[in-house]
């Protein structure tokens, strides 16, 4: 289900100005095409989260935007910079793309002002970036001696040396623990409050509920959807409910009465919990069921559906095929 933006040669849409915006993006590697006819419309100042299964062209869709690698096909503006001269619009662009790479026996800020001087960037942009960073502290230590968390939180500071307007971030939370992933969700949220766009790319559907506005999909290297996470929901609503009878042993016999009610019934993720799927039908309804069987219910409870249920709605993949911890595995 791909949701058509209009699009006009300002690169602006009814919502507003967008950021990224491509039309018929494609590439081929020999007779293989990973990335097919990709549309973008990311608006300015979002979070947006991009996502895909195993092999949906997300990283080479990413590698073309920074000018990493040509497209067979397509067109596309970035920041009002032609796709087609990456040299138009890189420098308003800081990106942090698998591991960050540095001196270990320098000290963080002896790293940043070494890329400063490369990227031919102010040596006085150093300190402001590792305050944002949350490093200031630890500016003066060596980067050999900087937990995970810490070292991408330096990549994510080389990234924003040169002021950028779009900052794109390729798994910025893999490998940290909770705390770290705490952190750098909160950093990652801070960027847009000042007005960033932020493009973060993800197999943590969880991290990119709970940092994104804005979600882009896509799967065999095709856009299957883009829209706002709240549009996502909505595009495959279903009422869900979690249901649970007073007493457990009416929880076989209410499931079997939801079940000839028409609804989908299955185990929820708590002791005497079931989790009830019912189209069309509202917690009344449950409940007038329930009780005409002489049942009484200790909760009755709507769920919002989930970013990842709709993942799975919307790109076929099955909830059995991802890890524990909601984890899509390697998406490239």
């Amino acid at each position: 289900m791909v949701m058509e933006q209009m699009i006009d040669r300002t690169g602006e849409r009814p919502g507003g100005p967008l950021a990224i915006s491509t039309a018929g993006l494609t590439k081929r590697f020999g007779a293989r095409t990973v990335v097919d006819d990709v549309a973008l419309a990311i608006p300015s100042g979002s979070v947006c989260g991009f996502v895909g299964p195993n092999g949906a062209g997300k990283t080479t869709t990413i590698r073309m935007l920074l000018g990493l690698v040509r497209p067979t096909s397509g067109s596309g503006s970035i920041l009002g910079g032609s796709l087609a001269e990456p040299a138009s619009y890189l420098r308003k662009v800081g990106a942090l793309i698998e591991s960050p790479a540095f001196y270990p026996q320098l000290s963080g800020r002896e790293n940043l002002k070494a890329l400063a001087r490369l990227g031919q960037l102010p040596l006085t942009a150093v300190d402001p970036v590792l305050e944002r960073s949350g490093l200031r502290a630890r500016a003066g230590d060596r980067y050999s001696s900087y937990s995970l968390g810490m070292k991408q939180r330096l990549g994510i500071a080389a990234a924003m040396l040169a002021g950028p307007e779009l900052l794109i971030l390729d798994e910025p939370t893999n490998g940290l623990d909770p705390a770290g992933i705490v952190e750098m969700r909160g950093l990652i949220t801070s960027f847009a409050d000042d007005g960033l766009t932020v493009l973060v790319s993800s197999h943590l559907i969880s991290e990119i509920e709970q940092i994104c506005d804005y979600v882009v999909m896509i799967r065999a290297g095709r856009l299957v959807h883009q829209g706002s996470v709240a549009e996502l929901r909505a595009s495959t609503a279903q009422a869900e409910f979690l249901v649970a009878p007073e007493h457990d042993g009416d929880r076989d016999q209410l499931a079997r009465l939801l079940t000839q009610a028409g609804c989908t019934v299955t185990p929820g993720n708590a002791e005497g919990l079931l989790l009830v799927e019912a189209p069309g039908t509202g917690a009344a309804e449950l409940n007038r069921v329930a009780a005409r069987n002489g049942i009484t219910l200790r909760q009755l409870a709507e769920r919002t559906r989930s970013l990842e249920r709709a993942f799975f709605a919307l790109t076929g993949t099955k909830s059995a095929d991802v890890p524990d911890g909601q984890e899509m595995g390697a998406i490239r």
